[in-house]
């Protein structure tokens, strides 16, 4: 490891220690070769005083013993009928995998305690049916999770609950994180399948609102396979519930856990809540990551060379877009009063949130908020964006002749020849809210 890497860790520590986390690991993930470096991971939250409470599936494991007795089974993953012969299959199931869970626990020193905190009725009869085994969760029984967790013992909850009279049944692992993640306040939920996450054209959707991730499950439903649509579906729900982030992940990736929990872009998709994002003024703190943030921008010319001390001089100017405390875009937007002209300038989002209308956030956000100062027109000069300018924010090329005589005089000296463009505003906006996405 870095002490770079290092360095990136520790800066999440502080905003962790103690918090609750939700990990969710399928049942093909507890079989895969992967699963002892999971574990490894796990041991490594724990060492940084984070509290995990660990959710096992089975489905895996239930359909292979299912398959080697030739049984056929009703139901796999605890969301359809669930008839006698299925849930004796999968409490044998549960059972082996709780098994081999306990001893890896072990193995990285972690002390562990199989729980039965669901609570569980029955599914009932649903559309005629009746789905027999088959439970939903009625409640959790936080107080003992709590004693376990205040003990530095890690609940192990598998998916089976119990009702009041010890009955038995079938529930869904994805459905019980969801509920033992509200119950508990959890920070997280971390749900480990054999899915990268959500995936559209090829490409991975790094966050998710909680209104994307609903409308995704809604128009999108036969572009996920069930699993993961089940996980982004409990996703969106755990959010509204309070959990503010949810992570789907790749169990089969080596350190999938631990880069997605302390890293800026992680390397799932996340589901988050309402006050995910915000734009705020720049502090003396924010300097150094901001010209990490520009630099391969400003190499490539696309952006103007600006040194510490030329950001520090017009501190009052630049914004930044700061995501789950961490930045990832900033804009600076430069008044002149004279001539009741603003530019707005060093615009740019870092490359692993591009196409999700960042950009246009913080060019909007610039834009009002010289309307709000007084200003009449805004100024953007590029020379390879210009094309973003006139087509996404509705700009005008014109002659370098606009330019305040000041702002001028750098133009010419600068040997650049970037285009200028201008757009006319209203006196008076108000900026968007900062603090919504």
């Amino acid at each position: 490891m870095k002490v770079s890497d290092l360095r990136g860790i520790l800066q999440y520590v502080p905003r962790f220690r103690e918090r609750i986390f939700v990990v969710a690991i399928d049942g093909e993930i507890v079989a895969s070769p992967n699963f002892a470096n999971i574990l490894l991971d796990l041991a490594v939250l724990r060492s940084l005083s984070i509290k995990v409470i660990l959710v096992h599936g089975a489905a895996a494991q239930i359909t292979q013993l299912a398959s080697e007795r030739g049984l056929a089974i009703s139901n796999a993953d605890g969301t359809g009928i669930t008839d006698e012969a299925t849930l004796k299959v999968s409490l044998e199931a549960v059972t082996n995998v709780m098994n081999e869970i306990m001893q890896g626990l072990t193995a990285v020193d972690l002390r562990a305690a199989y729980s039965n905190a669901i609570i569980a009725h029955p599914a009932g009869i649903l559309g005629g049916v009746d789905f027999l085994h088959t439970g939903r969760v009625e409640r959790v029984d936080t107080k003992s999770l709590h004693l376990f967790l205040n003990e530095g013992i890690t609940p192990l909850i598998p998916p089976i609950g119990y009702d009041g009279e010890g009955k038995t049944f079938r529930v869904n692992s994805d459905a019980v994180a969801l509920e033992v993640a509200e119950a508990m306040q959890a920070m997280k939920i971390l749900f480990l399948s054999a899915s990268d996450g959500v995936v559209v054209d090829g490409e991975l959707i790094g966050q998710l609102s909680i209104t994307e991730a609903e409308e995704f499950v809604k128009k999108k439903r036969a572009a996920l396979d069930g699993g993961l649509l089940s996980k982004l579906d409990h996703a969106a729900r755990a959010c509204r519930l309070g959990v503010p982030r949810v992570h789907l992940l790749n169990g089969l990736h080596d350190e999938a856990l631990l880069s997605e929990v302390f890293s800026q872009e992680g390397i799932g998709t996340m589901v988050y809540s309402n006050e995910y994002q915000q734009i705020r003024r720049v502090f003396k703190k924010d300097v150094r990551a901001i010209m990490t943030l520009i630099r391969q921008s400003v190499d490539s010319e696309e952006l103007v060379k600006r040194t510490r001390a030329d950001i520090v001089a017009h501190l009052e100017d630049y914004w930044v877009l700061e995501i789950d405390r961490n930045l990832v875009g900033c804009v600076a937007l430069h008044i002149h009063p004279e001539q009741e002209i603003a530019e707005l300038a060093c615009l740019y989002v870092h490359k692993n949130h591009e196409g999700q209308g960042y950009g246009r956030k913080l060019m909007t956000f610039a834009e009002q908020l010289a309307a709000e100062k007084g200003m009449k027109q805004v100024l953007a000069l590029s020379t390879q964006a210009f094309n973003y300018f006139q087509q996404k924010g509705g700009y005008t090329e014109v002659t370098p002749d606009v330019l305040p005589p000041e702002r001028r005089k750098k133009y010419d000296a600068g040997a650049r020849n970037s285009k200028v463009m201008v757009k006319a505003v209203s006196p008076g906006a108000k900026p968007p809210a900062s603090g919504s996405p």
